[in-house]
């Protein structure tokens, strides 16, 4: 991150972490080494078993891929400074920090473009099935996840050259486990007023406009499936929706909880919600989609060599 601000005498932010007591930074450590492990070995699965199967070479396998990769990334940008603020110092450098906002931002919002992505695919699988292939080609899936994953780090990029606008004198201990941008800004000694405006306007757009796609993508399905006369149709259709479903609400759930309100009211509470986005969700992603999903379990078999030997031809 080059060009950083020199007008703030805080070279360093003190991360106070999620607990100040010396008895719990151990437990913590174990806990979130745990978590970190689970959800890369867990994504690394997914990515594995459906490059290396041809029957999950379909669009939706191939989103997921990405989503998986991208959910390593994301944990990645933040568990591992968590760990090491356990267990000796909890300062980060100022450049440290802009950069890691920077990517928790980009990598958190290709995640939300990624399940926007998602859900067109189902979108057209079950509302347009006829022209399935054609709509969703090889060449669009790949534009559509360039997309997803470029123009979050413009967004990203706007809130951090913002940020490094602004000036910090005194105060640089940063109530939270990661470099997030509403209590970097309460530490600000100089007006964070064109911050907080572009905060609730841009960056709410840029939040809710891919729930709003994704929930209009799900009102058509809807609107197909309550259509299908069979009852069994209903559920296989509903089936292929359930997992994505599960991750949209975890997901988007706890994101507004956090950033749809004013930077001023931001407390210590909101780490718990905070942690539902940037660490659980990328954990239980793998579990949610492969736990209802036969084609993915088949694949993840293969995979760990456990699929039954065939007999000996006769």
């Amino acid at each position: 991150m080059e060009g950083l601000n020199q007008t703030s005498s805080v070279s360093e932010f003190i991360l106070l972490g999620l607990s100040s007591r010396p008895e719990d930074q151990k437990p913590l450590f174990i806990l979130f080494l745990i978590i970190y492990l689970v959800t890369i070995t867990g994504n690394l699965l997914i990515i594995l078993a459906i490059h290396s199967d041809p029957q999950l070479h379909t669009p939706m396998y191939f989103f997921l891929s990405f989503l998986s990769f991208t959910d390593i990334c994301f944990t990645t940008t933040i568990v591992p400074r968590m760990l090491v603020n356990f267990l000796s110092h909890n300062t980060i450098s100022y450049a440290g920090c802009l950069t890691q906002m920077y990517f928790i931002y980009a990598l958190g919002n290709t995640d939300s473009w990624l399940l926007v992505v998602m859900a067109f695919d189902r979108y057209v699988a079950i509302c347009d099935p006829f022209h399935y292939v054609t709509i969703m080609s090889h060449r669009r899936c790949v534009l559509l996840v360039a997309f997803s994953c470029s123009l979050p780090h413009f967004h990203s990029l706007l809130h951090t050259l913002l940020l490094n606008h602004l000036t910090f004198c005194d105060s640089n201990t940063v109530h939270h486990f990661l470099c997030d941008l509403s209590p970097l800004m309460k530490l600000s000694c100089s007006s964070t007023f064109v911050n907080e405006i572009v905060l609730m306007t841009e960056a709410s757009a840029f939040l809710v406009t891919p729930f709003l796609c994704i929930a209009f993508s799900y009102v058509r399905i809807l609107i197909t499936v309550l259509k299908i006369p069979s009852a069994a149709g209903k559920h296989k259709a509903f089936s292929t929706c359930g997992s994505h479903l599960t991750v949209v609400t975890l997901f988007y759930g706890s994101i507004f909880y956090v950033y749809l309100q004013p930077v001023s009211t931001y407390t210590v509470r909101d780490h718990v919600a905070t942690i539902v986005y940037t660490v659980l969700s990328s954990m239980l992603n793998p579990f949610i989609y492969s736990l209802r999903n036969k084609d993915l379990k088949q694949g993840l078999r293969k995979l760990l060599g456990r699929r039954k030997p065939q007999a000996a031809p006769s």
